[in-house]
């Protein structure tokens, strides 16, 4: 079964983007969300892997667009 892609306006992404954010403080910074073939790309930087795999989980918890990459790097 595949999900339709529903696009986001530029104020919902910044609107899940600072959901986030605010899920992930001291975990990743400078966290971004880009919408790339329909569907989301993490930006960022992290100390460790886990967080790393945490914003991913936190990206699919909150919507069900696909992630079409985790770019998160890390130091």
């Amino acid at each position: 079964m595949q999900l339709e892609f529903h696009p986001m306006t530029c104020e919902e992404l910044a609107e899940l983007e600072q959901h986030l954010r605010s899920q992930l403080t001291g975990l990743v910074g400078d966290f971004q969300l880009v919408v790339r073939d329909e569907g989301l790309v993490l930006r960022g930087h992290s100390r460790t892997y886990y967080a790393k795999q945490r914003a991913q989980h936190a990206v699919m918890e909150a919507t069900g667009l696909p992630i079409r990459a985790n770019e998160i790097e890390v130091s």
